[in-house]
């Protein structure tokens, strides 16, 4: 339980970063705390999305992610971002992405920060 809400809480933070670095992708909340909030419900969405899509995408995909050397795993990253953007817009969560590019770009920044974060927060 406890690596569930560490994994979620550090989702959202490469979230925020995303948001930070790509003009495109937005998270709205007029207070700091509704932000956070909207964040950590992004990064469950997110999380959710990414723990039911991927695999079938994986399997369905294995031969692009052989022939592009896993470079496909950065498309299919930024398809399941703009999933996610959908989905929240759906259930009203002011999160928002503009199109594919910022789509890319953030998905790579938020594959980026995780992966660091992971290694300094303890599992």
């Amino acid at each position: 339980m406890i690596r569930f809400v560490v994994k979620t809480l550090i989702v959202a933070a490469a979230l925020w970063v995303a948001t930070q670095l790509v003009t495109g992708i937005t998270v709205g909340g007029s207070t700091t705390a509704k932000g956070i909030g909207t964040l950590i419900v992004v990064a469950l969405i997110f999380g959710l999305v990414n723990a039911v899509i991927k695999p079938i995408v994986q399997v369905v995909g294995c031969a692009f992610y052989v022939l592009t050397l896993g470079l496909f795993a950065f498309i299919v990253n930024a398809g399941l971002l703009l999933l996610t953007s959908w989905i929240a817009e759906q259930i009203n969560v002011p999160f928002h992405v503009d199109g594919f590019i910022p789509a890319l770009f953030g998905a790579i920044i938020i594959a980026v920060v995780s992966w660091i974060l992971d290694l300094i927060i303890p599992g």
